[in-house]
């Protein structure tokens, strides 16, 4: 269907359970699924509706949601020309494409491609295509998709809650509330010389509906998603925008990267959810988690990098004891980042004391998994004296520093790299018998763009691009050794690189700096690698008061620790000290067995049933063999909690940390009064 309306634009109702139509009213083009509606008016100008529980609300006013910047001034007038219809079918399902095409008065044509999905029902997919048939040449600066202003209404502090997918130096919170001034760019590339990269995706909630904008492209980009408030009773203003200047002679088109827009009830969890099944069924499938994933882990970094292997070998007896299942061996065995040696004077037989420490690990029934920086190469390592064609360079032709490591980086898109991290995964899981890898550093999340002559890439990006293939080229060699090997990515804090996850089978809670980022760590990636995805809660002393365990089991995360034995010299002398206390051992060995008992890491994590910003207290649920477990944050609570996800019965309620009933409820629809400080696990047993 196409026409031209100069007075009064098409409006076009569809909804997938009826016939689609088309007709004239009010100057204004309606897009319109089952829940979410877009309406353009005469000067593309947008507005968000969405249409939830048989009710109507208005997120956002009019706006130029979609435009282009030419020698820095922005054009946002498009006069409406007319409107295309076409079904698809492509590997996210059948579905509708609308083509709406508009021109300025300098004849600049503007094409925006909406694609809606029967099975996606709350997302619109967008592309956006820009064509000069000026007779200038035109000099573009910047492109922007879903800028909106998302309403406020009336409630108290604070109003939003929000998800941003970029990484930061300081380690930031990944769930934040938002308050008048607020402002992050969420830039997908470099934010300092080693942290970078994330989910390109930003997600605005309010207590009764939430807003969501991201890309879908299958590398990553590097985009802003910019998140600012000016004043609570204002809204939030949210986009996606690129900045690159590009050239565009007469008839020659600027597209833009496939990006969405979703509407959705409560928080985040929804949003990230539907674009792992998104991403999926564009080819980035994430791997299903071996079982011995599952298991819980000590490792030997409590002792720090100068441990001994003697420190190590006397701590397994107490590590079998206690519950833990894998041993870790940290950073500390190599002789150098970046040539991946065993230091000489902890194993003076190389290659042949490594194995033997295996070996021994091995014979006391526990799984062995080694520490590993690749990418990473110190200035005085072998390596680079003898291969410093492998280095990435920035474009000034200068070194790109790894500051924890005091480090330079290799490319992940030059094959000698390529081969050489091969060749070391073959020694270290083949050679040398362990079952898995840590592979730790916030600089494994992103790389910069590389200007190395010798690796002749088409552009520096795809360095950046590649990375991905990296990390598949290294799955695929460490699983035709071991098929359950557990690959472990530790990017040091950052926002996870969604592109990477593919890739490894187990996530981690990555240097938290609080119990809250656990929990809010231990969601997300429930979401974006599945419900019973294998979540390492990193080590219990990285934990609030260094003893959380509730959180950690709550959520659905594995078990860890790093204590030390408190027997050596050396340890005593320590900066930080992990002792093992008869206290905490026993303490240790009764949350151990708890997890053990219930294994809820491996249990299906209900996201969508509690707010994680607005619901009062946190709760978390997960469904396991027919029971219902509910896990309750807070300093101190006092009151009724609702127990939402349950079954038309009568179950049994039970604190499962200390056993004791708390009487019997009746589902669907259930409430409990509780009174708790800190935390409380109950499961609901069916009668």
């Amino acid at each position: 269907m196409k026409s031209r309306a100069f007075i009064f634009p098409f409006i076009l109702f569809f909804n997938f359970s009826i016939l689609f139509s088309a007709q004239y009213d009010d100057s204004k083009v309606r897009i319109i699924s089952e829940k979410l509606q877009i309406i353009f008016n005469d000067s593309l100008y947008s507005q968000i509706i969405a249409k939830l529980d048989n009710n109507e609300k208005i997120l956002s006013d009019f706006s130029c949601s979609e435009y282009i910047e030419i020698s820095g001034k922005r054009i946002t007038q498009f006069i409406f020309e007319n409107l295309q219809e076409h079904n698809i079918k492509t590997s996210l399902g059948s579905g509708k494409e609308y083509i709406i095409e508009g021109m300025t008065s300098d004849s600049v044509q503007k094409q925006i491609i909406i694609s809606v999905y029967k099975n996606l029902p709350s997302l619109a997919f967008f592309k956006v295509k820009y064509t000069n048939f000026s007779s200038k040449i035109l000099i573009v600066n910047k492109w922007v998709n879903h800028s909106y202003k998302f309403n406020s209404v009336k409630g108290n502090s604070p109003i939003f809650w929000s998800f941003q997918g970029a990484t930061y130096e300081d380690r930031r919170d990944w769930i934040q509330p938002l308050n008048s001034g607020f402002y992050q760019k969420n830039y997908m590339g470099m934010n300092a010389s080693d942290y970078g990269g994330g989910t390109p995706i930003v997600d605005v909630w309010r207590k009764d509906i939430g807003l969501a904008v991201g890309i879908v492209e299958t590398k990553p980009k590097l985009i802003n998603m910019p998140v600012s408030m000016d004043d609570e009773k204002n809204g939030v203003n949210l986009n996606i925008e690129f900045d690159k200047q590009i050239t565009l002679k007469h008839g020659e088109t600027l597209e833009t990267f496939e990006t969405f827009v979703s509407i959705h009830k409560g928080d985040y969890f929804t949003t990230l959810k539907n674009y792992k099944k998104i991403m999926e069924k564009k080819g980035l499938v994430i791997k299903t988690s071996p079982i011995v994933s599952y298991k819980p882990q000590w490792c030997g970094w409590g002792y720090g990098r100068d441990f001994t292997v003697d420190e190590i070998l006397n701590s397994i007896p107490k590590v079998k004891e206690v519950g833990f299942e894998w041993v870790v061996i940290d950073d500390g065995w190599q002789n150098n980042i970046g040539d991946w040696k065993p230091n000489h004077i902890k194993f003076p037989r190389s290659d042949e004391d490594m194995k033997a420490l295996v070996d021994k690990i091995h014979s006391k029934g526990l799984k062995a998994k080694l520490w590993w920086a690749p990418l990473a190469a110190h200035p005085s390592s072998e390596i680079l004296n003898t291969h410093p064609d492998m280095l990435l360079l920035n474009q000034d032709s200068s070194k790109r520093n790894i500051t924890w490591w005091d480090s330079y980086y290799l490319c992940p898109d030059y094959e000698k790299t390529i081969d050489y991290s091969k060749s070391l995964i073959i020694k270290f899981l083949k050679y040398w018998g362990f079952d898995g890898l840590k592979i730790d550093g916030q600089h494994l999340n992103a790389v910069p763009a590389c200007y190395n002559p010798v690796h002749n890439h088409d552009y520096p990006e795809k360095s950046i691009e590649n990375l991905s293939k990296f990390w598949e080229t290294l799955y695929k060699t460490a699983s035709s050794i071991k098929k359950d090997v557990v690959i472990e990515l530790c990017p040091c804090g950052t926002n996870f690189c969604f592109y990477n996850l593919p890739f490894i089978n187990q996530t981690v809670a990555s240097d938290p700096l609080s119990s809250w980022q656990i929990r809010l760590k231990g969601k997300t990636f429930k979401a974006l690698m599945g419900a019973n995805a294998s979540y390492f809660g990193d080590h219990i002393e990285l934990s609030d008061n260094g003893n959380d365990w509730a959180s950690v089991i709550g959520i659905g995360a594995i078990m860890g620790s790093k204590f030390t034995l408190p027997v050596s010299e050396r340890e005593k002398n320590l900066k930080e000290r992990y002792d093992l206390t008869k206290e905490k051992e026993l303490e240790w060995k009764k949350w151990i067995k708890i997890y053990k008992k219930n294994k809820l890491s491996m249990g299906t994590y209900l996201g969508e049933l509690y707010d994680i910003g607005f619901d009062k207290p946190e709760t978390h649920a997960i469904q396991k063999n027919k029971k219902m477990y509910y896990a309750f944050y807070a300093q101190e609570f006092n009151g009724s909690v609702e127990l939402r996800g349950l079954d038309n019965k009568v179950y049994r309620v039970i604190d499962y940390v200390n056993n004791i009933d708390l009487g019997t409820i009746k589902g669907p629809n259930a409430n409990l009064y509780v009174r708790f400080n800190k935390f409380l696990l109950i499961k609901c047993v069916p009668i």
